[in-house]
């Protein structure tokens, strides 16, 4: 009897070996232990071969652990009969059951959930090997299993879109940066990798520098004063435009026009500012900053007009914008700081109405939605169906807004505080009602 015991001690540890492997296999991260096999690491890239084959691996372990627990179930149940009699059947299904439940599957598996990644390593040489041994059994198992799937007409093949896998990025970003004491260390570099996966999805009119904030040339102007206006710019290229705003004749570079200059001796009336030129590129609003990118980069130029469906201009795109929707503002010394949001003390914030609702939900946290308007005057204009005055106030997506001035049709200055949770209740309530 004290053999017996012994054996099915044993047996229950290697049903618990089984179940911490199954568990720790499964669970640890792919792209961990895929740097950790380009960084050397031999175990790694044994785990990675047995998560490449994920059938065979969890066909063995429910083999070896299905083949233990029988074993171990007879024997107990065997010495039970011998000393109780039929009783015994009762007394050996209740002890095993704990024992199996406790001591070789929970305990097993907690541990591994909460060494995933070490266990995964020490366990993955072994797997490897029993993986191996029952590679006849496996092959038979899965061509029953598949030849059953078959005939009910289920798929066994495994499809991954790209949707999905750019899905499966986002969450696994937002899921290892969910710790709130992570994010304060780590708050820049999500939202850095949250815009990359982003640019795909965002078009160049939803970051363009718009048409009013443009600083464009007559080209028609004195040289003198051409001059004068490049040389006040805080942007190193400028549109020329010739009769009307709209129509922009060239965009030229404040470079060119210095060496221009230095080759006219002085005799700037000598200068053709349009010949120094380059051809303006204009580009539909629609296009997405994926696109542009690669745009820019093939064509080796850093700007471009952006139109919309008519063939109105709309702005200009820069390859400086691109890049600030992934690392954030980049500002030099030429940069003009525009004060588009200022905190108060009472926790509200005086906001522009031409600042951009992705700069906002990327500097404050916030998630605001940026499907239907662009910027934050754009929301409440959408949201409330009319064009408020001034003094009007709006509660809507967790935050509070109120019109603060308003410039003809144009909301110039908006205060968002973001509500209490009461008021939020209160005014959803309110709205089922």
């Amino acid at each position: 009897m004290i053999v017996t015991a012994i054996v099915i001690v044993a047996l229950i540890a290697v049903t618990a070996f089984f179940a911490a492997s199954e568990t720790a296999l499964t669970a640890t991260s792919k792209s961990l232990m895929y740097q950790l096999e380009q960084e050397g690491d031999e175990r790694a890239a044994t785990v990675n071969r047995l998560l490449a084959r994920r059938e065979r691996l969890i066909s063995t372990v429910l083999l070896g652990n299905t083949l233990i627990n029988i074993l171990a179930s007879a024997l107990a149940t065997s010495v039970m009969i011998e000393e109780y009699g039929e009783r015994g059947i009762a007394y050996a299904t209740g002890i095993m059951t704990v024992l199996v439940l406790i001591y070789g599957e929970i305990l097993p598996k907690t541990f591994a959930l909460l060494h995933t990644t070490a266990t995964a390593l020490r366990v993955a040489g072994i797997m490897s090997a029993l993986v191996w041994l029952a590679r006849p059994i496996n092959v038979v198992m899965h061509a029953v299993v598949h030849g059953t799937l078959r005939l009910f007409h289920v798929s066994t093949e495994i499809v991954r879109t790209a949707e999905q896998t750019l899905a499966e990025l986002r969450g696994t970003i937002e899921m290892q940066m969910s710790d709130k004491e992570i994010i304060q260390e780590v708050k820049h570099e999500r939202a850095m990798l949250r815009s990359v996966l982003d640019l795909a999805g965002v078009t160049v009119g939803e970051v363009l520098v718009h048409r009013k904030k443009l600083v464009t040339i007559d080209a028609d102007l004195p040289i003198a004063e051409i001059i004068e206006e490049v040389a006040g710019a805080a942007y190193s290229r400028v549109p020329l435009w010739r009769d009307q705003p709209d129509n922009i004749v060239g965009v030229i570079h404040a470079k060119a026009l210095l060496r221009a200059l230095e080759s006219a001796r002085g005799r700037a009336e000598t200068v053709d500012v349009v010949a120094l030129a380059t051809k303006p590129w204009f580009v539909p609003d629609a296009t997405t900053l994926l696109d542009q990118l690669n745009a820019f980069r093939a064509k080796r130029e850093h700007f471009a007009l952006v139109v919309d469906e008519y063939g109105a201009l709309l702005g200009a795109v820069t390859l400086e914008d691109i890049l600030e929707e992934i690392v954030g503002d980049i500002r030099d010394e030429h940069d003009v700081p525009v004060a588009g949001v200022r905190p108060q003390t009472d926790g509200s914030y005086l906001i522009d109405g031409s600042v951009t609702l992705r700069d906002l939900n990327r500097e404050f946290d916030w998630d605001l939605p940026d499907d239907q308007a662009t910027t934050l005057a754009g929301l409440i204009l959408y949201e409330a169906r009319t064009i408020p005055e001034a003094g009007q106030r709006f509660l809507f997506h967790g935050f509070r807004f109120e019109v603060v001035r308003r410039t003809r049709n144009q909301l110039t200055l908006v205060r968002v505080k973001p509500a209490p949770r009461a008021d939020q209740d209160a005014f959803a309530s309110s709205a089922a009602a």
